[in-house]
């Protein structure tokens, strides 16, 4: 057990030493317990390491924050805290690389301190991704956690919040959970996604609140194992972009099931995405129990996805892809659009229903989409998209109780 020695983000003192050592000495099975004493209740922290079998545990009302030092992430000497061509200078705080049977647990929580100005410069982690958007570069900016090949890997209850990049990057492994995990990072957050995984199996994400600067929760499926076998249920969604496969499906993804999801004043709500660059086959989706609300893109299939290049050999084919008892509050544009008429997209909608069909706008291309058997109160029209099936009567999804509150946890 390690006790705090401050009452907040104390630069001067960090505690990066004396965590990693209590990390690599800690038995397999075991926790490293970070614990409030007193008015003391913050850990200012550079890059840490897990081990297998050893478990980070985050007391309630303590904070792990992250270090505002650039060169305690640094892969290559000067490398962290620039905009360049090639980005990707930083090592995360937390990282789990091929270790099993690891975790971060808690009802505390782990700050990236992401809108704070970084040692020696007058910029935040975040304006420097302002900065590489304005310039088309790349910037380098610390993830909260890289998850590589560390199979049966377990989240629960720990806050993660202000990440100057992604917070939670999970690869290559097989068993990932995330349970009752909250993220709360605002729109000002570029490139902040909640919870990626990607080229791995048997993933679980369930029980989560996420409001996030960039997507919810992306599904990664670049080249390299499978991307299969995921849950994504019981979870509430705010600010960001929304439950999200992609944009490398060039690796393919496959039987992922989401359900019981609700987003809530997201700029995208169930999106696949991708291009002739890094595009793959995505099949056997199912979404089913989501209540969206004021979100401007409730549905987006998006084949051309962030490329206006020439055609490429990695062709996007998004098929088998089922929405049943969906419902969409509000206004906002529904997108479907398949990449060409080899590569359609297929897509079922049952008991799909808009409370307001006359504020949606509705395109699509290259599309194969079949209605019912549950209602379906619109009709998708475009070029070549073939509509068939008939819609039955029912009632909408019910949504009166998925809008709730997203938790926030005292620091």
């Amino acid at each position: 057990m390690l006790t705090a020695r401050s009452a907040g983000a104390d630069d001067a003192h960090p505690d990066t030493q004396r965590i990693q050592d209590a990390i690599d000495h800690c038995q397999t099975g075991h926790a490293v317990e970070l614990k409030p004493d007193g008015a003391s209740n913050a850990f200012l922290s550079g890059p840490l390491e897990l081990r297998a079998g050893v478990t980070l545990l985050v007391d309630a009302n303590a904070t792990l924050y992250g270090s505002r030092n650039p060169r305690d992430y640094d892969i290559t000497p000067g490398g962290c805290g620039t905009v360049t061509q090639a980005g990707h200078g930083c090592k995360p705080l937390i990282a789990a690389n091929h270790v099993a049977h690891a975790g971060v647990m808690g009802d505390g929580v782990i700050d990236g301190r992401g809108a704070a100005k970084l040692t020696g410069q007058n910029v935040t982690w975040w304006d420097l991704a302002q900065e590489a958007k304005v310039k088309n570069l790349n910037q380098s900016c610390p993830r909260i956690m890289v998850l590589t090949g560390a199979d049966d890997f377990t989240l629960y209850r720990i806050t993660l919040k202000n990440s100057p990049n992604f917070h939670v990057s999970y690869s290559g492994g097989n068993g990932f959970t995330a349970w009752g995990v909250i993220i709360d990072t605002p729109r000002a957050g570029r490139n902040t996604d909640g919870i990626d995984p990607g080229n791995s199996t048997n993933v679980t994400i369930t029980h989560c609140f996420i409001n996030a600067g960039d997507d919810n929760v992306a599904i990664k499926a670049g080249h390299g194992a499978p991307t299969t076998h995921m849950t994504i249920s019981h979870n509430h969604f705010y600010g960001g972009h929304g439950m999200s496969i992609g944009s490398e499906t060039d690796g393919g993804a496959g039987a992922i099931r989401v359900s019981d999801l609700s987003i809530d004043g997201a700029d995208n709500g169930i999106r696949i995405k991708s291009n002739s660059s890094r595009g793959g086959l995505v099949h056997d989706i199912v979404y089913e129990d989501v209540c969206m609300r004021d979100t401007k893109n409730p549905i987006l299939m998006d084949s051309n996805y962030s490329y206006s290049g020439p055609a490429r050999d990695k062709f996007p084919e998004f098929t088998d892809i089922t929405l049943r008892n969906v419902r969409i509050l509000g206004a906002g544009k529904i997108t479907l659009d398949g990449f060409d008429a080899i590569h359609k997209l297929g897509i079922t909608f049952d008991n799909v229903t808009l409370n307001d069909a006359a504020k949606m706008k509705i395109s699509g291309v290259h599309a194969q989409v079949t209605l019912g058997p549950g209602p379906v109160n619109f009709r998708p029209q475009g070029d070549d998209l073939k509509v068939t099936g008939e819609p039955g009567k029912g009632a909408p999804n019910a949504c009166a109780s998925k809008f709730i509150t997203l938790p926030v946890k005292p620091e």
